[in-house]
């Protein structure tokens, strides 16, 4: 389970998913800052780059999360991470469905993105570790689609028995709501990579829990 985390970071359960183009400063200056702040982890998505570019970066951030402790986990291209020699990954539930099983059971950290009841049990059902779930909340990221709300949330809590992260306009406002569904913890993207301090920021999501 994606609980190996906790073992080097038992004060978080806020994952961090990264998005490059909202950074006010340079992207590896603020991942170093994200890493030295300890979330549960970073998940580097950067869906716009390709294969080949996405290595470059992942090998950087990579490096990065390695010597400040921090998990991190790779999105996308599962033959990439496992060329980088990591063995976790995230990955959109239509690309985990394509791979073959052995394939999958090469990582000891597997998620998936899930709307739907349905898609969480197929996610538990291939073999992830943790789920994301969402969107909770509306958010600038889903403009103008509503948010899936916490009795879904609840729904999916209820019917997988690995962690699930929400995700989607999660704030330190109502990450208390989030917990009481019974989610592993949430995933903040824009939060991270504009916040004038990460360290700050997290241990604002622990106050309000």
């Amino acid at each position: 389970m994606i609980m190996y985390m906790y073992k080097e970071n038992r004060n978080s359960d806020i994952l961090c998913i990264t998005n490059r183009k909202l950074c006010q400063e340079d992207f590896f200056t603020r991942i170093r800052k994200i890493a030295a702040a300890h979330p549960a982890a970073i998940v580097l998505r950067e869906k716009d780059l390709s294969e080949r570019e996405y290595i470059d970066f992942a090998e950087k951030i990579l490096n990065i999360c390695r010597e400040q402790d921090t998990a991190c986990i790779l999105h996308s291209f599962p033959e990439a991470a496992l060329e980088l020699g990591c063995d976790s990954i995230h990955l959109p539930l239509p690309v985990l469905m394509k791979m073959e099983r052995r394939q999958r059971q090469r990582f000891r950290v597997l998620g998936a993105s899930c709307h739907s009841v349905e898609e969480a049990k197929m996610a538990e059902k291939l073999g992830c570790t943790y789920l994301t779930a969402g969107h909770i909340f509306e958010t600038e990221c889903k403009k103008g689609l509503p948010g899936r709300g916490l009795d879904f949330l609840n729904r999916v809590c209820s019917d997988v028995s690995v962690p699930v992260y929400a995700i989607g306009g999660i704030s330190p406002a109502n990450i208390s709501k989030i917990k009481e569904t019974g989610a592993a913890g949430a995933c903040m993207m824009s939060g991270f990579m504009t916040c004038e301090s990460p360290g700050d920021y997290l241990r604002d999501f622990k106050r309000q829990e």
